[in-house]
């Protein structure tokens, strides 16, 4: 499964994402945002628009962010492969 997920240093939410991602075993590819525009405007490409962080996306499909991971893994929906 390839996870990635766009932060910034300061967010607790993207803390807070990280944090259930380990939780679960997982292995993420950290994007840092601040201070990165071209990192930034690639998140923003890819998040259709979407400007808080996090935001996550497990194979290439985005998810949202710390609310929506939350509520996947409540929900047993989260694509654990």
């Amino acid at each position: 499964m390839n996870v990635e997920i766009y932060v910034k240093y300061w967010c607790g939410y993207c803390k807070a994402a990280k944090q259930v991602l380990e939780q679960l075993g997982l292995t993420y590819r950290e994007i840092e945002v601040e201070g990165q525009p071209e990192a930034l405007e690639e998140m923003l490409s890819r998040s259709e628009g979407r400007t808080t962080v996090p935001q996550i996306f497990i194979n290439g499909q985005g998810i949202g962010g710390y609310t929506d991971l939350a509520k996947l893994v409540r929900s047993g929906g989260f694509p654990v492969a």
